[in-house]
């Protein structure tokens, strides 16, 4: 949290990061590892999504997978890193977007179900 002295639980310090994959089982396999190390709280694995893009001068049209994982702000470093690790993208999409709002008791079990960052 960004307050260490504060006890409440602000939705500025929560985040919702999102990733694309290219197939369910690669998604699935990063999902695990971030639920299972505590970098985040909850994926959500979304197949169907079809992605054009621009890459190498090339416009692709591709099917996909999109992750959405619910974490703290001060994991994204480490969520990324992690993500980049595993994935067999060169460049994979790795956002995160804020909270506006959240219900108290969702972000308490976020809080819970993730680790702090090392260091």
């Amino acid at each position: 949290m960004a307050n260490p002295g504060k006890s409440e639980l602000s939705p500025t310090d929560f985040i919702v990061a999102l990733m694309t994959a290219p197939d369910s089982q690669v998604a699935e396999r990063i999902a695990r590892v971030l639920v299972d190390e505590q970098l985040a709280a909850c994926v959500n694995i979304l197949p169907g999504l079809r992605s054009l893009y621009r890459w190498e001068g090339k416009l692709c049209d591709e099917t996909e997978v999109l992750c959405i994982a619910k974490t703290r702000l001060e994991l994204f470093p480490a969520l990324g890193e992690r993500i980049a690790a595993l994935h067999p993208y060169q460049v994979p999409e790795i956002i995160a977007l804020p909270l506006v709002s959240a219900s108290v008791p969702y972000l308490a079990w976020v809080m819970r179900s993730t680790s702090r960052p090392a260091g």
